[in-house]
């Protein structure tokens, strides 16, 4: 019987990982639902107020997810350009095309709306991004496809970013399951407020 490669038992670690954490924001949502997103508009507002004419990146809320289309159009009422991710293909980075919410989408990747194939594309400088649960030290635990992770590298070699983790508090754990090549964030976005990582 051969052994199971570090590589396989951190795959066998990070599944397990997802379902317990996918039960946990799937009752916080059920327990907070839109109450959550308007208290996130609110602190996500105060939290991005002062950033200045940056591009940021949100996502449309998918299943469980918290939903920040609030936050995305208070960023727009207040003259922020924002964007959506797009999934080209598996292994290669996000690309990013501007979108405010009540522009025209179409259906992207498993479904999620994306915006049109006419809209200008952008490189963000702050990225709000979803995640099943994440800790203090920064790390995020996905979905498992390694888009955000990718892209969030991509950016960092060649610009200031800043990657914003944006989740219902009860997703923080005491330390994320994560290897080698995950990227921590920056800060973590809750309703209850922003908490500042200690990126290790």
């Amino acid at each position: 019987m051969s052994a199971v490669s570090p590589e396989d038992s951190l795959a066998a670690a990070k599944a397990e990982a997802r379902k317990s954490a996918a039960k946990v924001r799937a009752a916080a949502h059920k327990d907070l639902g839109g109450q959550a997103g308007e208290a996130l508009a609110r602190t996500g507002l105060a939290f991005l107020g002062d950033v200045g004419p940056a591009v940021v990146s949100g996502f449309y809320p998918y299943m469980s997810e918290i939903d920040l289309l609030g936050l995305m159009s208070r960023l727009d009422g207040e003259g922020r350009k924002t964007c959506l991710p797009i999934v080209l293909k598996a292994g290669q980075p996000l690309l990013f095309k501007a979108w405010a919410p009540g522009e025209a989408t179409e259906p992207g990747a498993w479904d999620i709306p994306i915006p049109v194939g006419s809209a200008q594309t952008v490189e963000p400088d702050i990225m709000l991004v979803p995640l099943l649960s994440f800790d203090r030290a920064g790390y995020r635990l996905g979905y498992g496809g390694g888009f955000y992770d990718r892209t969030i590298e991509m950016f960092r070699e060649k610009k200031q970013i800043t990657a914003v983790g944006v989740a219902f508090a009860a997703q923080e754990v005491g330390e994320v399951v994560r290897g080698m090549h995950d990227q921590p964030l920056d800060w973590v976005l809750t309703e209850t407020g922003p908490i500042e990582t200690a990126k290790v």
